[in-house]
């Protein structure tokens, strides 16, 4: 049989896929990525868009180092907003709805154009291993694809079967086969594997739909694009809104015995934070309507997403919810909404590098790793990528902090924390999020990016500079001195609108709520000069400055904590006063460090109080 051999072999082409190959390759490895299909590559099979709360952070922190989504996204987009716009930065969640096909045309063509990547087009039917670990796959025509790591990024397709009322086949996306032999191999290497489902709504054609009836939802202005290397960014096209009426609750309860989610065909645990409009209605009956999101999948498509109608009841039963819903009574269904299970390893089988603990080679990204999301894929992608091309090199892994990025906590969470469901990122996750807003990510992670080599030092240098100005413009705010005289009185009075009473800085000042900074900024020395992205940034930290002060106290205290280590041979079981769920998780988990067994599920303060003691006394057990 033929063999080939690369540094890297990428089990699929979607969002973790595209991501692991284009990093490990813009760092000089040899990859190749094995699709099912070309023409799905970084596909959009459920919601188009990127980004949103949580999520819109995973993008901006991937940006900055150097990863793709961001920039595709950009290009991709047709309409661009700001969710949670009304409450503070660090919770700003920015999103882009894309056109579908257009964005897997621009990742089809970035990863076509890299040197040293290879896109085969082919079945993985086997995983090659040796007594040391995974060293490479086997293709359904027989090739040998031998590689130093192997990283699976199967999405859904892992033992996928999809559900449609009373029908059921095999398949990991509308229209696709599944992979089946996989997932058994996957067991044999000693990896447990878990049941998770997702699912997706109907697709209507636009030309059917009473917009006159929908509540129109348009984009920002001006909308904010997400990377850095983008100047310019368009809104393209209008969403709609609807809600569901009362009565679409009796026709969901009179074929729940239809449904596949409640009939018992379904097994696998679907996302509590996404449900089925069919799961909706029997857990929150108290809820009269439900909102429906109505938005265009591309430019040169009919197709519109039924954004919150997620289903997989039976064909007729979702015509007659759908033809319920005001604006929709005469809407044409494109494709009826489905549910999907599929197989995922279960938390805490790999290493912060995302190789499997016990099966060295083998690394793991996305939804197999039980994530929920394009953003959440993308960035583990990325980062399995680039700690494949370390390790090759002989070099530490790339890890990021909790207190230092979205990814970290992403990484963090599913290595260290159980998760019975699909995970998916918010920023409620994120204990230091007010440090880790979007507006900080390339200040934060962009030198690191240029260390990996996938940030060039020019732009770097460039942004370097603007970080400055801020820095600058921000402690000369603080200093200048403003006297309640007539004179300072009377032009505030005039200019903001406020009552100057005290003395004060101009940096006191636009820490009021009650400042419009637009309003006064071109008369306030160095504000003005700014961009608006800039003064935005500036008042943001003036005004936030005391909570992130005590955020950075907290992460003084983790780090210390951080260096407080746990050797392998540690034996939990022998250390009196802990309880045996402690025991059980320190042994399952092996931490390396106490900051890591302080967040692992069931450890209590008491817990850490007692390791730190024993740890401190260096009697570790045996």
């Amino acid at each position: 049989m033929a063999s080939n051999d690369y540094d890297l072999v990428v089990v699929g082409a979607g969002h973790a896929g595209c991501e692991a190959a284009a990093a490990a390759a813009r760092m000089g490895a040899a990859v190749a990525v094995v699709t099912l299909d070309r023409r799905t590559i970084a596909q959009m099979p459920c919601n188009p868009a990127i980004g949103g709360i949580g999520k819109g952070h995973l993008v901006a922190e991937l940006d900055a180092l150097g990863g793709l989504q961001g920039w595709a996204a950009d290009r991709a987009g047709i309409q661009f907003k700001m969710l949670n716009a009304s409450r503070g930065p660090a919770v700003w969640g920015p999103r882009a709805q894309c056109d579908k096909a257009r964005y897997t045309e621009i990742m089809a063509r970035v990863l076509g154009g890299l040197r040293g990547l290879e896109i085969i087009e082919s079945e993985v039917v086997g995983l090659l291993s040796d007594d040391v670990g995974v060293t490479g796959v086997r293709l359904r025509d027989g090739r040998l694809l031998r590689a130093r790591t192997t990283i699976l990024t199967t999405g859904t397709f892992l033992g996928g079967v999809l559900h449609s009322g009373e029908e059921s086949r095999p398949g990991g996306r509308h229209g696709e086969r599944p992979s089946i032999g996989l997932g058994a191999e996957l067991e044999g290497l000693g990896l447990e594997l878990r049941r998770f489902k997702t699912g997706t709504p109907p697709r209507l054609r636009m030309s059917s739909l009473d917009v006159e009836q929908l509540e129109v939802q348009g984009g920002d202005e001006p909308p904010r694009a997400f990377s850095w290397r983008t100047r310019k960014v368009t809104n393209r096209i209008e969403c709609w809104v609807t809600r569901t009426p009362e009565r679409i609750q009796g026709i969901i309860k009179d074929n729940l015995h239809r449904s596949p989610l409640f009939s018992g065909v379904i097994e696998g645990v679907g996302p509590r934070y996404c449900p089925s409009i069919e799961d909706k209605i029997v857990r929150f009956p108290q809820h009269r309507e439900h909102t429906v999101f109505l938005e265009p999948e591309g430019l040169t498509t009919e197709s519109v997403y039924v954004n919150g109608l997620s289903t997989s009841l039976p064909a007729d039963v979702q015509e007659a919810v759908v033809h319920a819903v005001p604006g929709l009574s005469r809407a044409e269904f494109l494709r009826y909404g489905y549910a999907v299970e599929y197989d995922m390893v279960a938390p805490g089988q790999v290493g912060k590098d995302l190789v499997c603990r016990d099966v060295p080679g083998l690394a793991l990204a996305g939804q197999v790793l039980g994530t929920s999301g394009y953003e959440e894929a993308a960035a583990l992608g990325f980062l399995a990528g680039v700690n494949a091309v370390r390790a090759g090199r002989g070099e530490d892994a790339f890890v990021l902090g909790r207190e230092e990025a979205y990814m970290g906590v992403l990484v963090d969470d599913l290595v260290l924390r159980e998760h019975v469901e699909p995970y998916r990122m918010f920023t409620s996750r994120a204990e230091h999020r007010l440090l880790l807003g979007i507006d900080s990510a390339r200040e934060r992670l962009m030198a690191r990016g240029v260390r990996l080599g996938l940030v060039r030092e020019e732009v770097f240098h460039v942004e370097h500079g603007r970080w400055k100005d801020r820095r600058k413009v921000r402690s000369a705010l603080e200093e200048t001195r403003l006297n309640p005289d007539r004179a300072t009185k009377e032009t505030l009075r005039e200019m903001a609108g406020i009552e100057l009473k005290t003395p004060s800085s101009w940096a006191g000042l636009l820490r009021r709520q009650d400042v419009d900074v637009d309003r006064i900024a071109e008369a306030i020395p160095g504000l003005g000069e700014l961009s608006e992205e800039d003064r935005r940034i500036v008042v943001g930290l003036l005004r936030y400055d005391g909570y992130l002060a005590r955020h950075r106290r907290e992460i003084d205290r983790v780090r210390r904590l951080r260096y407080v280590e746990i050797s392998r041979s540690f034996d939990p079981s022998v250390v009196p006063g802990l309880s045996r769920e402690v025991v059980e998780q320190l042994q399952r988990h092996r931490p390396a460090t106490l900051a890591e067994a302080e967040r692992l599920p069931g450890m209590t303060p008491a817990a850490i109080a007692i390791l730190a003691g024993r740890l401190a006394r260096g009697t570790e057990g045996a």
